[in-house]
């Protein structure tokens, strides 16, 4: 039986991820290029995201090094402070997040949140109204691994208390995401919002062919037409297979 329900966040939860205009006054306040800048964060993403580079503080030095940028240490936190507030203000949840992680409870599953990220979204996460309905929360910069390594995974359902092939795991497709929750023996959704078109997405899962919602309340459906539970015949790893969705 299907015991939990884990979510991606940053496109899952939420809606497409795109860099508001702030970010080009960060970089300024830094002395860099804001195209520059914006192109050291993506080739960095993963390696931000494991936390290989220390502190918040020591990360965006190390980002700066990378540019030539030497600011003064009070213009970096300064700038830290901003950039934090600025992942905040991009960071737009779904309309139906709130509404579908309470059905989700309500049905007696237990939620997590398993996201790639660096320390922005640990820092505000617990201001969201979701966070009271994600019972665990795994950021990649705390386990030093990110997504498709089974160690994201195993940390949401060593928390909670289940077995891999009791959950079911949800996400718009990044960091391949679905075929690495497959692999350790989960059951993946692919979250197909309209939206996600223009989502900022790094490494996306290109091999998935499993079950695909058009919206987090389609899941709710998904998982009410599938008895909520296991369907019989399904290897591990499989997915809800067979069982679809409309939006």
């Amino acid at each position: 039986m299907v015991r939990a329900v884990l979510f991606d966040f940053f496109g899952t939860l939420t809606e497409a991820v795109v860099r508001g205009p702030w970010h080009a006054a960060i970089a300024r306040r830094l002395g860099c290029d804001p195209g520059e800048l914006t192109a050291v964060l993506d080739r960095s993403f993963k390696a931000r995201s494991r936390g290989v580079f220390g502190t918040p503080e020591a990360t965006l030095r190390w980002v700066c090094d990378q540019l030539g940028a030497d600011p003064p240490d009070e213009r970096l936190r300064a700038a830290l402070r901003a950039r934090m507030a600025a992942v905040w203000a991009d960071t737009q949840l779904r309309p139906d997040a709130v509404g579908t992680l309470a059905a989700v409870r309500r049905r007696g599953l237990r939620t997590a949140v398993v996201s790639d990220c660096g320390y922005e979204l640990p820092a505000f996460l617990p201001e969201l109204p979701v966070a009271r309905l994600l019972e665990v929360w795994v950021f990649s910069v705390d386990v030093g691994e990110c997504k498709p390594h089974p160690a994201m995974y195993r940390a949401a359902c060593d928390r909670l208390g289940v077995a891999p092939d009791e959950c079911v795991y949800v996400g718009d497709g990044g960091s391949c995401e679905l075929t690495g929750a497959a692999a350790v023996g989960m059951y993946p959704v692919r979250l197909a919002a309209p939206d996600l078109a223009g989502h900022l997405v790094f490494a996306p899962d290109r091999e998935f062919a499993g079950p695909v919602v058009e919206s987090l309340t389609g899941l709710v459906r998904l998982l009410d037409r599938a008895g909520g539970g296991r369907p019989g015949g399904v290897p591990a790893g499989g997915g809800l297979a067979g069982v679809t969705s409309p939006p």
